[in-house]
């Protein structure tokens, strides 16, 4: 009998010291998050970052405290959240650019976004708007390909800079067509959009919180959304596939990443905040007011995506030879 009374006791201590550790899993999170924004205070990813992480963390019921990591283009920032430890405590947002277009333009990253990082959900769409001028002779889509057509050395387009997406978009769509201009990168959207009410420039692909308000206005006449589907703040614009290039898309999408090896249960159950913080009414609102359009994903689907953007925007990169390291 004391035989199977020790037996007893070492399966019960056995099976104690099994209990702490199940129930500290499920209670995840117990403390504090941190959200890592490789973009600092104000801009698109940092305002879509704090407007869902305001909802989320009522989900969790712990706060996620946001994080600026700025620096070479959202690689620093990216790379944090890489090596972060992955216990679901810190996780991030991250753009086309560290996470697609950066592991072709530079020789050297730091990360491997698909070693190193998993996706949690793509969190918002900002799909370019092709533009030009309102003072333009061109009125519509097909008058600025007939013209870009033509061989005109003197157009132009600005973009955000050598690889973005404003920049890439274009060049796809001159390859798709046959036309030409030449690129004229700029730093900023804002830069990019003088230089196009100014006259310096023709036409641009440029993200909708840069343009709609001078489209509303009437600086700016829209000719196209850079996109599959018509964009909700633009109901009456055509989409580039509409009028007959299915394919060309040049959104400035922002999502959800973490480490890798966060526990799978961790991992599901931030993704299922982030998902119901991007589907509620409020954060809607919110990222409406930016000219965000909501795109909330399971992780599968959002690594399906990066995947396509990076059979869009290889090809065109590498033939234009770009590098930045």
């Amino acid at each position: 009998m004391k035989g199977f009374a020790r037996l007893g006791l070492a399966a019960a201590l056995a099976i104690a010291s099994i209990l702490p550790s199940t129930q500290a899993q499920e209670a995840w999170p117990t403390k504090p998050l941190n959200l890592i924004v490789p973009f600092g205070p104000g801009s698109s990813p940092d305002s879509m970052a704090r407007a869902v992480a305001d909802h989320a963390s009522q989900t969790l019921g712990q706060t996620i405290v946001v994080q600026n990591r700025s620096g070479v283009g959202g690689n620093l920032g990216t790379n944090v959240i890489a090596k972060s430890p992955a216990d679901g405590y810190t996780f991030g947002v991250s753009i086309t650019g560290p996470m697609v277009n950066n592991t072709i333009l530079y020789k050297d990253l730091p990360y491997d976004p698909k070693k190193d990082l998993v996706p949690l959900t793509l969190g918002v769409h900002q799909h370019n708007v092709l533009v030009v001028p309102a003072n333009s002779p061109l009125k519509t889509f097909d008058d600025l390909i007939q013209l870009l057509k033509t061989g005109n050395d003197t157009l132009n387009f600005p973009s955000t800079g050598a690889g973005t997406v404003s920049h890439l978009a274009v060049e796809l769509l001159l390859e798709r067509t046959g036309g030409k201009a030449q690129h004229v990168p700029y730093p900023s959207s804002p830069a990019a959009v003088t230089s196009l009410v100014g006259g310096d420039t023709n036409f641009a692909a440029l993200p909708p919180i840069a343009v709609v308000p001078l489209i509303k206005d009437g600086r700016l006449r829209p000719l196209a959304a850079v996109s599959s589907e018509r964009l909700s703040f633009l109901p009456d614009v055509p989409t580039i596939a509409e009028l007959g290039y299915p394919g060309i898309e040049g959104s400035g999408w922002i999502g959800f990443v973490a480490p890798a090896g966060i526990p799978a249960d961790v991992r599901q159950k931030l993704s299922d905040a982030l998902v119901k913080a991007l589907k509620s009414e409020e954060v809607g609102k919110r990222l409406a007011a930016m000219y965000m359009e909501p795109a909330p994903t399971t992780s599968d689907a959002f690594r399906q995506y990066m995947d396509e953007e990076l059979k869009r925007w290889e090809p065109v990169i590498k033939r234009l030879n770009l590098t930045v390291n």
